[in-house]
């Protein structure tokens, strides 16, 4: 199987909904351990998180739901492309309006999260 197929944008979408599946049961830390490159950053505003606090962050926490819409993908050569989208999830009721992107690497026979990032929409 080659790294880039096209069914690249449906695979993407279909792993970042699993990730969002794994935080809306709580453990979004055991998902990411498997999910992310060793020295993958989650991106906020005001902060960028390395790989073991973003999994120590994530164990636990839960968000309510979430729905992903206008989703696009870049892609970046072989073995490396973005995920754009926006989410609308609800956490502890609050809900969050947010546009997000995830690099993806293809390592180790897998499209693995390099870095995710997220900005609230105004």
């Amino acid at each position: 199987m080659t790294a880039i197929t096209d069914d690249l944008p449906a695979r993407l979408i279909h792993q970042e909904h699993e990730g969002w599946d794994a935080l809306v049961r709580g453990d979004g830390g055991t998902h990411f351990h498997h999910a992310m490159t060793d020295d993958a950053v989650l991106i906020t505003p005001g902060s960028v998180v390395e790989r073991g606090a973003v999994m120590a962050a994530l164990q636990g926490a839960t968000w309510d739901d979430y729905a992903m819409s206008e989703h696009r993908v870049v892609r970046l050569g072989e073995r490396a492309a973005v995920l754009a989208y926006r989410v609308r999830a609800s956490r502890d009721g609050a809900p969050v309006d947010l546009r997000a992107t995830t690099a993806y690497l293809y390592h180790e026979g897998r499209w693995r999260v390099g870095s995710h990032q997220q900005t609230p929409v105004d």
